[in-house]
């Protein structure tokens, strides 16, 4: 029994495909899975922004070594350390669980 060679070809070519609308299936998630990390990481950005200036402000007003010691740049020092690292952490953690929760519904 010969097999045509343009049967191997075709079914090369086939396969190709296949691995490729798996990579773009793949991609998409991730596009989709990084945007809501995203989304997620700038809204608790924001909120530990106003939860992080309120005290400090407030802290400055108050105590006298605060008062001499925190000038406005360390007060924004303060605030933008804060809100980036709350940022990096809820995207690190979004996009983790998305993942998680994507790798396994394959698995059935």
């Amino acid at each position: 029994m010969l097999v045509d060679i343009n049967f191997f070809e075709n079914l090369h070519i086939l396969v190709i495909v296949i691995i490729r609308i798996s990579l773009d299936q793949k991609l998409a998630m991730a596009k989709c899975c990084s945007d809501e990390g995203v989304v997620a990481g700038a809204k608790a950005a924001i909120v530990s922004s106003f939860a992080t200036v309120v005290p400090t402000l407030a802290s400055v007003r108050m105590p006298p070594w605060a008062r001499t010691n925190l000038n406005p740049t360390s007060q924004v020092l303060i605030t933008s350390t804060v809100a980036g690292a709350t940022y990096i952490i809820v995207v690190d953690k979004t996009v983790l669980t998305s993942a998680r929760k994507n790798s396994f519904k394959d698995v059935n």
